[in-house]
């Protein structure tokens, strides 16, 4: 058995030291050390309210908020070290503090819990990465908004099944990914709202037994409010889970775009060209240029789902208060945001720089007699009901069908020979008219989509504020 390990923190009611192996498992410094600078805050300000309230000596108060600051220049040069066998970031910073301004650094956990502590870190540290998270979709919806302005005239098939159906912009196409991603910004604004309330003064889970303000801490660390009630203060991860969820749905939105973006840039599709900085090669077949960049985004996607799943069976029948199982919010919460604003990122770099072809667009999305609907449609508004046009239509396209030909070129006598209400004026019905048809809010109409851009860009630079001025990088059109 492997023994010899460190003199346990907080340990005077052990006799043993802690086992070697107890300590690797236990630590946590790997996770939270990213932490380090919230945990500095939110003790400063602790400590300053314990001067203030008498709690502890004013001078000894101050040498804390002096020693703190020092430390947390130390880390901001890169000289603080961790040391593994104090366990966790506020361990080391505490036994570095004392190093530093000596007994007084004993007083700082006065008032406070690890539990409150740590929950008080992990709310801050979450509010800032909504932030990031937020910052960075919205950068993606821009990007979109870049290609689909450079290609706002751009036609695609619209599909249902995979199966071409209808015509449409491909600028309101790529709007449909901008509203995912602003429901997403959405969901991480809640995010934030939900940790926005200030643990610290909770302790292990009672409260504590001096006259702490925790309004005033609150609002020095820039929190809302605080947590109402001390037991669900230091248990709630709820806020994580918010978190994960949030950027579990955005990277399944990213995993649908990455998937259309794969079948866009193959031959079979052709509708895109993909930047060759954002593609790679095959190490056997030299014509090949793969779309590693969204099959990738594509792929991380489970990592995200999986954290989200990990968080919520971490909770599943936990017992209140605090338990150790709480350490293992902090692994999911950082993998999630480190992979969602890394595939983010790129992304909004690499979506400008697609090529669209727009002829193969066009003819592609007249293809397979995706104006049907607009012949029922016709035929609708000469008075017959829906259900019989479709009936008519469903004919004809089975005529044009075994005869091998576009319904552009199916003969007036034989459209009549199935609906007697079709006219010369049918024969006119094309792409142009199709889209035009679809004059309706939210619809593809050139007008609308334009309509459309344009609020959306107000929207997006308006939450980006004040960085609204940023040079936009324009989409390349072939």
């Amino acid at each position: 058995m492997a023994v010899g390990g460190a003199r346990k923190p907080w340990g005077g009611r052990f006799s043993e030291r802690t086992d070697a192996m107890v300590e690797a498992y236990t630590a946590s410094i790997d996770a939270d050390a990213r932490m380090l600078p919230h945990d500095i805050a939110a003790s400063i300000a602790h400590a300053r309210m314990l001067g203030r309230q008498r709690i502890i000596p004013k001078k000894d108060a101050d040498a804390i908020v002096r020693g703190l600051a020092g430390i947390l220049e130390e880390y901001a040069r890169g000289e603080f070290r961790l040391r593994p066998e104090l366990e966790d970031v506020h361990m080391n910073v505490e036994a570095r503090l004392a190093e530093k301004i000596g007994a007084a650094a004993g007083r700082l956990h006065t008032a406070r819990s690890r539990n409150d502590q740590v929950a008080t870190d992990v709310r801050m540290y979450m509010k800032d990465a909504c932030g990031r998270a937020a910052a960075a979709l919205l950068a993606l919806q821009a990007a979109l908004l870049d290609l689909a302005e450079a290609n706002k005239r751009v036609v695609m098939p619209g599909y249902t099944h995979l199966q071409r159906a209808q015509p449409v912009l491909f600028a309101h196409h790529l709007l449909a990914y901008v509203e995912m991603f602003a429901r997403d910004h959405t969901r991480f604004a809640v995010a934030r709202t939900m940790a926005d309330e200030s643990p610290l003064g909770s302790g292990a889970l009672a409260g504590v037994p001096y006259p702490v303000d925790r309004e005033a801490v609150a609002e020095a660390l820039g929190f809302a409010g605080i947590t109402a009630n001390s037991i669900d203060a230091v248990a709630d991860r709820d806020f994580i889970v918010d978190f994960i969820s949030a950027a579990a749905l955005a990277m399944v939105h990213v995993s649908r775009l990455a998937e259309e973006l794969v079948l866009w840039s193959s031959a079979e599709f052709a509708f895109i060209r993909l930047p060759d900085a954002f593609a790679t090669g095959s190490s056997i077949m030299p014509q090949k240029k793969n779309p590693d960049v969204a099959e990738l985004a594509r792929g991380r996607t489970g990592r995200v789902a999986g954290g989200l799943v990990a968080a919520l069976m971490m909770l599943k029948g936990l017992p209140l208060a605090y338990n150790r199982d709480l350490q293992e919010d902090k692994p999911a919460l950082f993998e999630a945001e480190d992979t969602l604003l890394s595939t983010l990122e790129v992304l909004a770099a690499m979506l400008p720089r697609i090529e669209v072809d727009a002829q193969q667009g066009k003819r592609a999305a007249a293809a397979n007699y995706s104006l049907a609907t607009d012949l029922a449609d016709y035929l609708v508004r000469k008075g017959l009901p829906f259900r019989e046009a479709h009936e008519a239509v469903g004919r004809v396209v089975r005529y044009a069908e075994d005869r091998g030909l576009p319904l552009s070129r199916v003969p007036l006598d034989v459209l009549r020979k199935h609906a007697p209400l079709f006219d010369d004026d049918a024969l006119a019905i094309d792409i142009a008219s199709s889209l035009r048809s679809r004059d309706v809010p939210g619809g593809t109409a050139p007008r609308r989509v334009a309509a459309a851009l344009r609020a959306a860009r107000k929207r997006i630079d308006a939450l980006s504020a004040p960085g609204r001025g940023r040079p936009r990088k324009r989409a390349a059109k072939r």
